[in-house]
């Protein structure tokens, strides 16, 4: 079932209309979809087309998220769909995030946010995830999931690419409860290059989050040769910093996955990141080893 989105606008030209859900803010003509391949324009009309088809479901440990300062020892609900608005080389799920409507018919469950909501609390978990793929392009089923949620007693809990668009934001920043952004690479190019996308929206992410309120955790996946110099990880840190020096990063190791075959990344650089990390940060943590 397609459930026509909020947040999108229609243009003067002839039956387009302009997706808000993220930073790209697809403009799309009839019958295609934006870049996340599951918010398609109908008729002049913007449908999420996974509303109903959830791609993912796990009952996962917070700190897989990973979240290390918020609710830890807890379990948390988590979905996910097909779709994604970054094009990752090193993509660890792709295949539910680089899945397109044009390659075929949309799988999924179909669970109710209702439902969702009630197997959450019958799995004993206190919180709600939405992750593996971008929660950004299914904001609107986000919200609404996150709405049933916190009426439980339910924290909700965004992993996130962070390429939310201002809009999208602040339709939901009052019913989230923590976020693990992924700042990918503090160069421009990178973002360009393998993720197809820009790196501003994703720091601006970062600060609007932290000054709503929301608990947020950063992670870097370190790539060899990509992002893993002293002079790029430094800036990381100093970024972080500059927000709040109690704001965790979490290291990430990188393993060969989807397109990219780069050997895996040496333990010695995660411990090179990790002290560069903690000359600026109180928490620092190396995952993936």
């Amino acid at each position: 079932m397609e459930k026509e989105c909020a947040l999108y606008k229609t243009l003067k030209q002839k039956g387009k209309v302009q997706c808000l859900a993220c930073a790209h803010k697809c403009v799309i003509s009839k019958d295609k979809t934006g870049i996340c391949g599951v918010r398609k324009n109908i008729h002049g009309k913007l449908y999420l087309l996974v509303y109903d088809k959830i791609a993912a479901v796990h009952v996962d440990p917070i700190e897989k998220k990973p979240l290390y300062d918020f609710l830890p020892g807890t379990k948390s609900f988590s979905i996910g769909t097909f779709g994604c608005n970054f094009k990752c080389d090193f993509c660890q799920n792709y295949d539910i995030s680089q899945f397109r409507e044009g390659y075929g018919k949309i799988l999924g469950q179909s669970i109710s946010p209702e439902e969702i909501v009630d197997k959450a609390i019958e799995t004993k978990c206190q919180s709600i995830s939405y992750t593996y793929n971008e929660p950004a392009i299914f904001v609107e089923l986000v919200k609404e999931i996150a709405i049933l949620a916190k009426k439980k007693a339910l924290k909700n809990v965004l992993v996130t690419n962070g390429y939310f668009s201002k809009e999208s934001f602040d339709f939901i920043k009052d019913y989230i409860d923590a976020m693990n952004i992924d700042l990918k690479s503090f160069n421009k190019e990178f973002y360009t290059k393998y993720c197809g996308a820009k790196l501003q929206p994703v720091l601006d992410t970062i600060k609007r989050a932290y000054e709503a309120g929301i608990h947020i955790e950063v992670t870097n996946l370190v790539i060899p040769d990509l992002n893993d110099s002293e002079e790029e990880l430094e800036k990381i840190a100093r970024f972080i910093a500059s927000i709040d020096k109690k704001i965790p990063w979490h290291i990430s190791r990188y393993f060969p996955r989807y397109k990219m075959d780069k050997p895996a990344t040496p333990i010695e650089t995660l411990r090179k990141a990790e002290k560069i990390g903690k000359k600026y940060l109180k928490s620092v943590y190396i995952g993936n080893i």
